[in-house]
């Protein structure tokens, strides 16, 4: 019995914005603030693989419309999907950390709504770098 309290705590965990599962187990009341690294990281990678795929999702849907006829850019939507989760999966796990790691050698705590601004920002960087092509002019 006491297992099944232990999931209704951790959807209500998922569902609210303290996103992040502790890792010692602790219950903090309402205290939201993410104060170990590995908390702060997966709270900061999570935001950004979630906001990527909903950045992305909506690409791949509207290449599937209007591609689905042509011969061969109707696989396009495969790679735009890929490109979703594989972005956040290579490049997003290194920046997380680095977030995560200023903080805590600042030994400072992050809040939940700060881990998802971080995470929703960097996808947001990386949509405003691919729409204003500013590799192609380096």
């Amino acid at each position: 019995m006491q297992n099944r309290y232990s999931e209704i705590d951790f959807a209500k965990q998922i569902l609210g914005w303290n996103l992040v599962p502790r890792t010692n187990g602790t219950f903090r009341g309402n205290d939201t603030s993410l104060s170990d690294f590995s908390e702060m990281w997966y709270g900061v990678f999570l935001w950004a693989a979630v906001s990527s795929v909903i950045f992305h999702l909506p690409a791949a849907l509207i290449s599937l419309t209007t591609l689905r006829q042509h011969k061969v850019a109707r696989f396009t939507p495969i790679a735009i999907l890929l490109m979703g989760i594989l972005g956040p999966v290579c490049g997003g796990v290194l920046t997380s950390a680095a977030i995560a790691g200023v903080y805590k050698a600042a030994g400072k705590r992050m809040m939940s709504f700060e881990a998802f601004v971080f995470g929703v920002g960097q996808s947001f960087c990386v949509v405003l770098i691919s729409f204003l092509r500013i590799l192609a002019t380096l």
